[in-house]
């Protein structure tokens, strides 16, 4: 027979405390992450980030989520809306021991809101804790900007100088007298070869031809006068 030493019997207890120790732990922290509603996943630990707690997105800004409650005050979240271009992936409700994950489309929470009275998970000893703090993760996209159209052109009208009456500075004078005419004076009347009481001068050189003819005028009248004697002395 086996005799059992006393530094062996110090052993053993204290690998059988340490175990028990091991299993109390992890009965409490399984006792302290238990939720009583059936959409979240309760989780132990604290956590503050998407990214710490493994949630795919990113934590979405409370601006752009319409809610009640949430506060340390509170055990119930409700968010009502979310804004345009918001897609909520999951939601952390933190409180006591634990936090609550909840993610929609899933465990029978609703894809889109309203998502009412998410809460954390049960203290230890079996109520319902308040809430610390929450969050939600997901992604936002923002409308593309519209180009922006090119300014047109400023259009400048150049005035037009005012239109008048024409005056009458330019155009030449008229006067109401009629414009003198010169008339060339009437030929002197003279006569011919030094007497008084010849032809007028008309100016016509020629004079030999007015007594040419005057001549056969006295020719003619002496051929007259002689037929007419002619005839007597027959």
């Amino acid at each position: 027979m086996q005799i059992i030493t006393g530094r062996r019997v110090r052993s053993a207890v204290t690998v059988v405390a340490l175990a028990t120790a091991a299993l109390l732990g992890v009965t409490g922290t399984a006792l302290a992450c238990h939720t009583d509603d059936g959409r979240a996943i309760p989780t132990p630990k604290n956590v503050s980030t998407c990214e710490k707690a493994k949630l795919p997105g990113t934590e979405i800004s409370t601006k752009d989520l319409t809610f009640t409650g949430g506060t340390e005050k509170d055990k119930y979240l409700n968010i009502t809306a979310v804004a345009e271009g918001v897609t909520v992936t999951a939601i952390v409700v933190k409180g006591g021991d634990g936090y609550n994950i909840y993610e929609p489309g899933k465990r029978g929470l609703a894809a889109t809101p309203p998502w009412e009275k998410l809460r954390s998970p049960m203290n230890g000893g079996g109520q319902q804790a308040d809430i610390s703090h929450w969050f939600a993760c997901g992604e936002k996209k923002t409308k593309p900007t519209e180009p922006t159209k090119p300014t047109e052109p400023t259009k400048t009208t150049t005035a037009k100088p005012p239109t008048s009456a024409p005056t009458t500075s330019g155009k030449p004078t008229q006067t109401s007298e009629a414009p003198s005419s010169t008339t060339a004076p009437a030929p002197a009347v003279g006569g011919n070869g030094g007497n008084g009481g010849g032809l007028a001068d008309t100016g016509f050189d020629n004079a030999w031809l007015l007594w040419a003819g005057g001549l056969l005028v006295l020719a003619g009248a002496g051929v007259l006068v002689l037929l007419r004697v002619r005839r007597k002395a027959n």
